[in-house]
């Protein structure tokens, strides 16, 4: 006994030590870190800690936490993300400032290993870094969509909208007025509409295969959320159970690519170069020709019609998803847009030449957009080279994160920001504010959304059709749902909602 006792003893002055090293290497390593940090960057909101840094405190409704730290640290902060300083924007002058008056200094994207490793590596649009490639790639892409009908008038994609359209209406029939979630119907009416641009020809709604590629562009938006912690610590991604939510969005995005991978083999088979009828055939027309895009490979076609699926499904039907939460939470409101397109469509079927004749159902729409954002914190920028914002500055490769929930409830611009009213869009008469302050739905400047118009296109179309043939109410006994969303990438109406779709 006295023996072991003795031991113990005598390896207590090696213990000492070694609890005094690993205390002097951490306070070496904070203070380090702590000296290598710019001068002069924006300030910590309170409450980091070591290795996590700001990532406790941000939870899982980041979006909220950041707009709330506004108020106490002002439109610039900077948030600690692992070990890596993140500068955030808050606020509608100094947002705008960032991705659109000062656009290319702002127009970089910083390295995030999840969405690069579902993305191709910057081989996309989305996740793409900035230079001379990808202003090339975007011209050509908002070129080769509006030859494909992403335009008002003669050759528009309108027409497939509205079968789209009339087909979800004859699916939503089928629910006889019993409580439904409507989701997954927007997402392979939406769904088509992309998919007949890209690939050239639209698929049955009881089509397993086109069911599934759906299904997957919406788990990898759900996944790519949580597993962010595996791109602040990339290390994580070999940890059994902490990698499960990266895993899961790499298997779904390997799933869409094998698909676009085997259209663009098929589309081979029978492209005629002259007379390109898909997002496709342009792609492959291009990587033979090389006339507008510097080395651009098939591999780009493929991650780039990627980038339209997972980017363009889940968020156009989110927003119609929440705007029909709100009306159906709304009556008075429903009503009011009812017969305005009573009075203005009657029995027809909706077209866009219908819109500036139908401001309030219009602004409906604006109204659903702004009260849950859908990409709340948008995609990460980076700075192009040193910047100074606010009388901080930020060296170049900074990352940027665009709080645009913090634009779309300022009550600077929005009074009652919480509170739904279509009315916050028009002026005294009645009319639509041209081109509001405080409102970005689709980000802006050179990394704005290229397919923005067909959004547009897409959202007034299936509004205005659902509405015209559908009252949508709450199930009985229920009298509100919750309306905070569920966070990733895309912010979704809660999972569990559902409502009932009586004709009319």
């Amino acid at each position: 006994m006295a023996t072991g006792t003795l031991s113990l003893e005598i390896f207590e002055p090696f213990r000492l030590n070694i609890q005094t090293f690993l205390v002097f290497c951490l306070v070496f390593l904070l203070t380090y870190l702590y000296l290598r940090r710019p001068r002069n960057l924006p300030p910590y909101p309170a409450g980091w800690v070591p290795v996590l840094g700001h990532l406790p405190a941000l939870g899982r409704a980041p979006h909220l936490k950041l707009t709330a730290w506004r108020r106490q640290y002002g439109d610039v902060f900077t948030v600690r993300m692992g070990m890596e300083d993140v500068v955030v924007v808050n606020g509608y002058k100094a947002v705008k400032d960032v991705i659109v008056d000062r656009s290319e200094l702002f127009a970089d994207r910083a390295p995030s290993y999840i969405f690069d490793a579902c993305t191709g590596f910057g081989k996309d649009i989305g996740g793409g870094r900035w230079g001379n490639e990808m202003k090339q790639k975007r011209k050509f892409i908002s070129a080769s969509l509006k030859a494909l009908g992403m335009k008002v008038g003669t050759g528009s994609v309108e027409e497939n909208i509205r079968e789209e359209a009339g087909l979800l209406c004859d699916k939503v029939a089928k629910y006889r007025g019993r409580p439904f979630d409507i989701e997954r119907d927007l997402h392979v009416a939406i769904g088509n509409v992309i998919c007949s641009m890209i690939f050239g020809n639209r698929f049955d709604h009881a089509d397993e295969t086109f069911k599934d590629l759906t299904r997957s562009a919406m788990t990898v938006n759900s996944k790519i959320g949580p597993a962010q912690l595996v791109s602040v610590f990339p290390v994580l991604r070999f940890v059994p159970g902490a990698n499960k939510s990266i895993k899961d969005a790499l298997h779904h995005a390997a799933k869409m690519q094998k698909f676009i991978r085997d259209e663009i083999v098929r589309h081979q088979q029978d492209t005629d170069p002259d007379n390109p009828r898909d997002f496709i055939d342009f792609g492959l027309k291009e990587v033979e020709n090389q006339g507008k895009v510097k080395n651009f490979t098939k591999e780009n076609v493929m991650y780039i019609a990627h980038d339209f699926l997972l980017a363009g499904i889940d968020t156009s039907a989110s927003t119609l998803r929440w705007a029909l939460l709100y009306l159906a939470m709304d009556t008075n409101i429903q009503e009011r847009v009812q017969a305005e397109i009573d009075a203005v469509v009657g029995g027809a079927l909706p077209a866009l030449s219908h819109r500036p004749q139908l401001p309030y159902t219009d602004v409906c729409i604006m109204e659903a957009q702004r009260i849950r954002t859908v990409v709340p914190l948008g995609l990460p920028h980076a700075t192009t080279r040193q910047v100074t914002i606010n009388g901080f500055d930020l060296p170049a490769g900074t990352q940027v994160l665009n709080d645009l929930w913090s634009v779309h409830m300022d009550p600077e611009y929005w009074p009652d920001p919480e509170r739904f009213d279509p009315s916050k869009f028009l002026d005294a008469e009645g009319r639509i504010i041209n081109k509001p302050d405080a409102f970005m739905p689709f980000s802006g400047g050179r990394r704005g959304c290229p397919g923005d118009q067909l959004a547009k296109m897409e959202l007034f179309l299936f509004f205005t059709t659902l509405l015209q043939n559908f009252t949508f109410r709450l199930p009985e006994g229920v009298t509100s749902y919750p309306t905070e969303g569920e966070f990733g990438i895309v912010l979704r109406p809660p999972g569990s909602h559902v409502l009932c779709a009586t004709p009319r």
